[in-house]
């Protein structure tokens, strides 16, 4: 064997075993991601590329050292993998410092709360399972934090020298420098920080709190008893039979669309208002992320778990649906099975950081503010219909499919609290304000769509 043939074998062995060390690495990964799920008004986001905050928009993958904050103006919901959401009220900024997995699976989440209100609504997996370790949350503020091993819905209030922690559903343990203590459901622990420094140089001046066996209102409180209320509603309903996983996005899903049983494709999703030339891969755009590249990012409200589990296909008399699936493996650009000549899917810009819009781009909710009229067009998919601000979605997709015409609707005004905000009470006085058309049960879906059981919601 000759010099250079052997040169030749070890460096196609030496590529073989990079290639496989890549490979073994990307299947033991314990990195998390999760969905920027919700966005209203002045949001920006750090994805930990280098270039400090950004405009955020709906469906931006948000991965361990990402950081978000929202405007006077501005809210955000960040969705977890079994659809835990942490949602930011007005003036917040929050850290995501760790988003990994355990050794037994176990999903690992702990964030920083840097200013503002934090409002938290989680369910752990096997919390109540002695024989499996359960997930984990941590949330820290200032000197203190709060575990959550079991399901918990609280708020978290961070302003000048003292935080507010109220527990709506469930328990929470709280550590702070001067040690543990329980907050109990519908009570609330206000802790005084201006003796957090002290207490470093004299121990008998500790930080000191207060339990209260009630709560005082906040004005974001009614918001996020709506963004609840449309998961509590949505979460579960719109027939899907699909085993997968994962839990965020669902909602969605069975909000802007509906399963059902095409022969040869079987059980698919579809999203409502289509039209013959539409194509899921029009409109979007592309995130870049170090370590991974530029991710596609769906501009649609429900663009989560179909472009980045399963793949979507073009199926005959039908178009566009997508096939549930693949729930080992994330993907950052999406898969395309049996498309028409024509389709553009998406390819990757080769290179540069800045994000790249295609088609429509990606939309942010608007900012709170009056009612307003919404039009629906054909073809739309639902692009820039806020959640849950219309009644009946497939009631009016059954229209638009008779007259081919769009839809016009009126939408929900924003959610606002009227009880005062310096008053206590165990149960919140708070209204919402709707008009028109927009309030009203889950769509039961189209006719030409199989019902199916609902999922169990993930827990």
């Amino acid at each position: 064997m000759t010099i250079a043939r052997l040169g030749k074998m070890l460096a196609v062995w030496a590529v073989l075993a990079a290639a496989f060390l890549v490979v073994s690495a990307s299947a033991e990964s314990k990195a998390r991601i999760v969905r920027l799920s919700e966005v209203q008004g002045t949001v920006q986001i750090d994805r930990t590329a280098g270039d400090g905050f950004d405009k955020a928009f709906i469906n931006l993958p948000v991965v361990e050292g990402s950081r978000v904050k929202t405007g006077k103006d501005g809210r955000a919901e960040v969705e977890f993998e079994d659809g835990s959401a942490l949602r930011l009220a007005p003036g917040s900024e929050v850290d995501f410092i760790r988003l990994a997995l355990g050794d037994d699976g176990q999903k690992l989440s702990t964030v920083r709360l840097v200013s503002g209100t934090v409002y938290a609504n989680l369910h752990p997996k096997n919390a109540h399972d002695k024989d499996k370790t359960g997930d984990q949350f941590l949330l820290n503020f200032a000197r203190e934090s709060v575990t959550v091993s079991e399901a918990a819905h609280f708020r978290v209030e961070l302003a000048d020298a003292k935080a507010t922690l109220a527990v709506f559903k469930g328990k929470l343990s709280a550590t702070s420098p001067s040690g543990q203590f329980d907050v109990a459901e519908k009570h609330s622990a206000t802790i005084d920080l201006a003796n957090d420094d002290l207490a470093n140089d004299d121990p008998a001046k500790k930080d000191t709190f207060v339990i209260a066996k009630n709560y005082e209102t906040d004005p974001s409180d009614a918001w996020d008893r709506q963004q609840t209320d449309y998961h509590d509603r949505y979460a579960s309903a719109g027939g899907s039979i699909i085993s997968s996983p994962y839990g965020y996005g669902m909602s969605d899903l069975n909000y802007y669309g509906s399963f059902m049983t095409v022969p040869g494709y079987g059980n698919v999703w579809q999203p409502y208002f289509l039209g013959a030339n539409w194509s899921p891969f029009q409109d979007g755009g592309w995130a870049f992320y170090p370590g991974a590249g530029y991710m596609w990012v769906s501009g649609y409200p429900w663009g989560w778990m179909p472009y980045n589990y399963g793949n979507w296909a073009f199926a005959p008399g039908f178009g566009w649906v997508w096939q549930p699936g693949y729930w080992n493996s994330w993907n950052g650009i999406p898969r395309a099975v049996n498309p028409p000549v024509r389709t553009k899917v998406p390819t990757a810009p080769v290179s540069g950081h800045r994000t790249v819009m295609v088609g429509l781009g990606l939309a942010a909710n608007p900012a709170p503010g009056a009612p307003r009229r919404l039009t629906i067009n054909p073809g739309s998919a639902g692009f820039g219909v806020p959640r849950g601000s219309v009644r009946h979605l497939d009631r009016l997709a059954k229209t638009m499919d008779r007259t081919s015409r769009p839809v016009v609707v009126s939408s929900a005004p924003p959610v606002r609290a009227t009880a005062p905000t310096t008053g206590f009470g165990t149960s919140p006085t708070l209204t919402s304000t709707r008009g028109g058309t927009s309030t009203g049960t889950a769509p039961m879906g189209s006719p030409h769509r199989s019902a199916a059981p609902p999922p169990p919601r993930p827990h």
